[in-house]
């Protein structure tokens, strides 16, 4: 159900006109904007997930800081409820506290909007997640879909009833039908029959898109017929089932019996995606005893045909899913048949060799595209995580999603999973040798040195058993980079330059853009006359690959080091061109540094105001992030300290408070680096003083005295000394000896 995760939310796009429920979608949007708990609930198929979408899409001006859908419906594990959550709402699942109180964190002071769909099945979670997020964060509301209520304190409760029969039925059926038969029409000769087919249906929407489907080609009259013999022969199942329920089951049964045998297995096979799938995937993993490779595209497209399969879209990649409900019934039969565990097993090594592909060709072109077709297959990358199999193969295809982990904004989520497959599977295998140094990598961007360095010296010592030359030289390169963040630069030094001569000899060069752009870095920190020429070598080699995101930091290394040589053209034109490339990628922790040194210079060329602003942006993604540019070696730090204190300084406390402010409105990488960039000339900030102020505040900064402004200005020296006062507690100076550098930095550029 989502879609690529914007700085608004990441509602997905209606392919299907919304019908009906006009006094509903009014009547929860009323009790939304009061109620900040709302859970619609009703039995399967009723809609309350497409209402919740709705209402939510209706609401976005209420909710500035995004609207949000976690879609609980492939999470099977209470645990990872939150987490879930964390990945929806984007960038707040990277640091190393628990997911909750990140989550949290990122949450409190923003007024948004949650929805929380399919939360039966993980009901005391959702209630646990939904209690802690609303007593946290005061201007949260959520919208939640479930079965039952989730039945804590200040809950509202909406029971979706079903569409009303005929009108709302006939209207959803006649606008579904003429989608697949555009020539069907609802005359007085087919009405009763139409009203008749949906009164036999409750007024489910679901139960009535699955007959749109059949109407393509079966009239209305031979469909009602089928539906009630069907609906006859299987209501005297469980007599424990609701009625509604039991049509809703026949009709899939229905469904399901109309389809051809090869669209059953299709059917079945297909349950084991979560969240969606492409093409590629169900070919590879569906295909094979009953249904030929070649097969696969026919029999889902006829699947489409029947509303049985949806199609969608991720970052303009084409998908595929399963309505939940559709999907359970699939998995239950994949289950009778005795293929579920083969299927489960398909579904793990394919995405095992999707990550593999993408990390044996990181290092060339494809680097984004790559990152989206993870982010889009993440559902699926848990579920093949969670598979019951060989601890060795989860192990393996842990470190083998390093870059989704690292680059692409699932810290958190990697730290977990690598730690939790770690422990499952101590023998020393290569497999562990490699997911080793991956966890160090990870515990490294979440500024945890110590845990880095205990994965580095296990990784090290089983590395040097298997006698692994790329464990050991990815070991030898994030030994230096925990050195250099720990401000051990000598050492850093050394271990770069050990990186950088055994890579040379190697055939791929895979580490070498990698450590290139550390070791320029380490040269900057340690005035080696060499460190441009280091960084000018790693964005060669890179654009020689066509490779984008080492070529990114490759560029905010030599940003940095015309930064530290006084060249502040020339690391502002490097700095762009890094943050240009950020846009594509998802990387939380490059963004973030790249915006430390926009704002240090633009603080330096004197603009105090925008400076205040983008460290705002800057400490709102650190916050996100859990982690701060301490965590990245003290001279960083101590850059961020003298930009802060220049800032302050001229601005003054408040005007700076104020300045952090508006920049955190820019709260996630891509606003950020859009308000970087961006060239058009800002409106000026409101002045905190009155014209009068402003006139005195002009007189102190030339350096008169009280008694000659009072002269100058025809005021009363007790008049002047009052202005003074005002001023110096607008801005928060302690003396009138702060107001000129405020004055100055406060006037427009001379044309």
């Amino acid at each position: 159900m989502t879609s690529l995760i914007t700085e608004t939310g990441n509602l997905p796009v209606a392919f299907t006109t919304f019908v009906g429920r006009r006094p509903d979608l009014a009547k929860v949007r009323r009790i939304l904007a009061s109620a900040r708990l709302l859970t619609l609930t009703g039995m399967g198929g009723v809609g309350k997930t497409r209402l919740a979408l709705e209402v939510a899409t209706a609401s976005r001006k209420a909710f500035p800081d995004g609207t949000w859908l976690v879609d609980l419906a492939s999470v099977r594990d209470p645990s990872t409820v939150a987490a879930a959550a964390a990945t929806a709402v984007g960038g707040a699942d990277l640091g190393t506290r628990p997911t909750l109180d990140e989550l949290v964190r990122y949450l409190a002071g923003r007024r948004a909007l949650i929805v929380l769909d399919n939360c039966e099945h993980l009901i005391d979670a959702c209630a646990e997640l939904a209690s802690t997020l609303l007593s946290a964060a005061a201007d949260l509301h959520i919208l939640a879909t479930s079965r039952q209520t989730l039945g804590i304190a200040g809950e509202h409760v909406f029971t979706v009833p079903p569409l009303s029969v005929p009108d709302e039925a006939v209207e959803l059926l006649r606008d579904r039908v003429t989608a697949v038969r555009p020539e069907f029409r609802i005359t007085d000769v087919n009405w009763a029959g139409v009203s008749r087919l949906c009164a036999a249906l409750d007024g489910l929407p679901l139960a009535i898109e699955l007959a749109a489907s059949r109407l393509r080609t079966l009239t209305v009259e031979q469909t009602l017929g089928r539906l009630e013999d069907r609906f006859a022969l299987l209501t005297g199942g469980s007599r424990t089932a609701r009625p509604r329920q039991r049509t809703l089951r026949a009709l899939i049964d229905w469904s399901y019996e109309l389809c051809t045998p090869a669209e059953r297995l299709l059917w079945n096979r297909l349950s084991v995606f979560a969240g969606g799938f492409g093409l590629d995937a169900a070919e590879d993993v569906c295909a094979g005893e009953g249904i030929d490779r070649k097969e696969v595209l026919d029999l889902l497209d006829r699947l489409v045909a029947q509303s049985v399969v949806l199609t969608t879209e991720h970052e303009g990649l084409p998908r595929y899913r399963l309505l939940e409900t559709i999907r359970e019934y699939g998995r239950a039969r994949l289950a009778e048949s005795g293929e579920e565990q083969r299927l489960l097993l398909r579904h793990r090594d394919f995405f095992l060799a999707l990550a593999e592909g993408i990390c044996d060709g990181w290092y060339g072109a494809g680097q984004e595209e790559a990152l989206a077709r993870l982010r889009a297959d993440h559902p699926n990358l848990l579920a093949a995580l969670d598979c019951d199999g060989d601890p060795q193969v989860t192990l393996a295809l842990a470190a083998a999603l390093r870059f989704h982990w690292c680059v692409g904004g699932f810290l958190g989520e990697g730290r977990r999973r690598l730690g939790r497959a770690l422990a499952a599977a101590p023998e020393p295998t290569p497999a562990r040798a490699r997911a080793l140094w991956v966890a160090a990598w990870v515990a490294l961007l979440q500024g945890d040195h110590a845990a880095a360095d205990r994965w580095l010296a296990a990784a090290g010592e089983l590395g040097g058993q298997l006698d692994d030359p790329v464990v050991g030289a990815n070991v030898t390169v994030l030994r230096g980079s925990s050195a250099m963040c720990q401000g051990r630069m000598v050492e850093a030094l050394a271990l770069f330059e050990r990186a950088v001569a055994v890579d040379s000899t190697a055939d791929d060069g895979a580490v070498a853009v990698f450590v290139l752009f550390q070791l320029a870095l380490t040269r900057t920190h340690l005035g080696d006359p060499r460190a441009a020429e280091t960084g000018r070598r790693a964005i060669a080699l890179a654009e020689a690959h066509g490779e984008r995101w080492g070529r990114a930091h490759a560029l905010w290394a030599l940003g940095y080091g015309a930064w530290v040589r006084g060249d502040r053209e020339e690391s502002m034109e490097l700095i762009r061109a890094g943050l240009e490339i950020e846009r594509g990628f998802n990387d939380c922790l490059g963004t973030v540094l790249m915006l430390e040194l926009f704002a240090w210079l633009t603080a330096t060329d004197g603009g105090y105001e925008r400076a205040g602003r983008l460290l705002g942006a800057v400490r709102g993604l650190w916050r996100d992030i859990g982690n701060s540019i301490t965590a990245f070696g003290p001279l960083m730090a101590e850059d961020h300290t003298r930009c802060e204190e220049s800032v302050v300084y001229a601005l003054g406390p408040v005007a700076y408070e104020r300045a952090l402010a508006d920049g955190g409105g820019h709260n996630s990488p891509g606003l950020a680096i859009d308000y970087a960039l961006s060239t058009g000339t800002e409106p000026a900030a409101p002045s905190p003083l009155t014209r009068r102020e402003r006139e005195v505040a002009a007189l102190v900064a030339e350096g008169m005295t009280n008694r000659r402004i009072a002269a100058e200005l025809t005021l009363s020296p007790r008049t002047v000394d009052s202005h003074i006062e005002n001023i110096l507690a607008k801005l928060g100076f302690g003396s009138r000896t702060r107001i000129a550098a405020w004055w100055t930095a406060n006037q427009p550029p001379t044309p």
